[in-house]
């Protein structure tokens, strides 16, 4: 199923880039909001209103403007380059953070805090498209890596600011709970004005080759963004019943070490993955990927205690950076190059939303049955995004050919192209 390669010693090769390193550092300052940006939220509003139900609608509501928001981003960098972008969004969400903070300790009404948190979230730089955007412009230039090793350490990247970010958080709000809201805030400005700053590594803008196309006209990627929201809601579900779950039968600092096991878990499978040199297809490989991710959930509505849970974690999250490596890979392939951030950040989007209605969903539905019927909620939402692809494998496999303009613009595909390992 694969050929040997460099192994773990490809991911020396990300380093020898030139640039890489100044961008590397800045993406893993600055994309900090998206692992912390929600709790930080909540245990501040939680401790101004008393109000969990408050607390949790406010980040909800930054979470759907930054999903409605991001793709129009993203199609600004397409046009204008991420530079002319970044460098005034990173100003925006520094002075929406000090807007937030504002309204939440100054007592004043709900509506303002529901505002105050739109504008938050909705200005989150998307540093970890911006950064794939990067890699898809230098990946194998100068004897660099490949991009699926590119694309397997970001996963990894992402996987470690879940780990580290909620940890930094939970000891900063124990001063008070302003200063994880000040830290978040502080931490995706200064790393988006630090990314802006790397013009050695910025992709160029393209011209567009066909008029009025945007990323999000490709068939393939709109069925891509309907599996990721169940995706989404799978993982959201997953979280909320394992707090349930860990409430139910153990102790409450299981929580996090379980959630950390999960990601350290999905890091594991990731530098694994780009570790490989895979000749099957990038379209199968997504759906067996795909597979794979939702038989790591199956079986969690019947763990017998929190120890199996914690057990089982490690080999669920090996099963889970495969499939987002090659979902990114598949948009890189699939849509116009010169609309790939825009396509990139509509999976963003995708994903907001799944777990909006993963959250929402899972909720009542532990409220009401309780943590397995939470778990097999996730399940069924993981069965849904295998079902949406095995109906979607031709336009899968019409986006791991590549795009073609002409087939664009009439809504048909190019012939594939002999195959590429990749």
């Amino acid at each position: 199923m694969e050929q040997p390669d460099a192994g773990l010693r490809g991911y020396l090769q990300i380093f020898r880039v030139p640039g890489s390193r100044g961008f590397v550092a800045a993406s893993l300052v600055g994309r900090m909001p998206m692992a912390t940006l929600s709790l930080a939220t909540v245990l501040l509003v939680d401790h101004v209103t008393g109000s969990y139900a408050v607390a949790g609608a406010v980040a909800a509501v930054g979470a759907v403007f930054y999903a409605l928001l991001v793709p129009q981003l993203g199609y600004l960098v397409d046009r204008h380059g991420q530079r002319r972008v970044l460098r005034p969004l990173a100003w925006a969400f520094g002075a929406a953070g000090a807007l937030f903070l504002t309204a939440a300790l100054s007592e004043t009404p709900d509506w303002l805090l529901y505002v105050a948190g739109a504008a938050f979230g909705a200005t989150v730089p998307p540093i970890s498209a911006l950064v794939r955007a990067r890699w898809s412009h230098l990946a194998g230039q100068d004897g660099g890596p490949p991009l699926r090793t590119t694309y397997s350490f970001e996963s990894v990247a992402d996987e470690m600011i879940f780990v580290v970010g909620p940890l930094l958080v939970s000891v900063v709000v124990l001063l008070h709970p302003a200063y994880g809201v000040a830290t978040v805030a502080t931490f995706g400005a200064v790393g988006g004005l630090l990314l802006a700053a790397q013009r050695r590594t910025e992709p160029p803008v393209l011209p567009r080759r066909t008029t009025g196309t945007r990323a999000i006209s490709v068939r393939g990627l709109r069925l891509m963004c309907v599996m990721y929201v169940c995706i989404a809601a799978m993982f959201a579900g997953h979280e909320l019943s394992t707090i349930s779950f860990v409430d139910e039968h153990g102790d409450t600092w299981m929580v996090g070490a379980i959630l950390a096991t999960y990601a350290v878990g999905s890091a594991v499978g990731g530098l694994w993955y780009g570790a490989h040199r895979w000749v099957i297809s990038l379209d199968r490989r997504f759906l067996l990927a795909l597979v794979a991710m939702v038989v790591g959930v199956a079986p969690l509505w019947a763990m017998p205690s929190v120890y199996a849970l914690w057990a089982f974690s490690l080999f669920s999250g090996l099963l889970i950076a495969p499939g987002i490596i090659a979902g990114y890979s598949l948009v890189r392939e699939g849509v116009p190059p010169e609309s790939l951030t825009e396509g990139m950040t509509w999976l963003a989007t995708a994903v907001g939303l799944g777990k909006a209605l993963g959250v929402a969903v899972a909720g009542l539905v532990i409220e009401a049955h309780g943590a397995r019927w939470g778990y097999a909620f996730s399940l069924g939402c993981g069965a849904g995004a295998v079902l949406v692809g095995l109906l979607s494998v031709r336009q899968l496999r019409v986006m791991a050919s590549g795009p073609d303009p002409r087939a664009r613009t009439a809504g048909l595909s190019r012939p594939p192209a002999p195959h590429q390992p990749s």
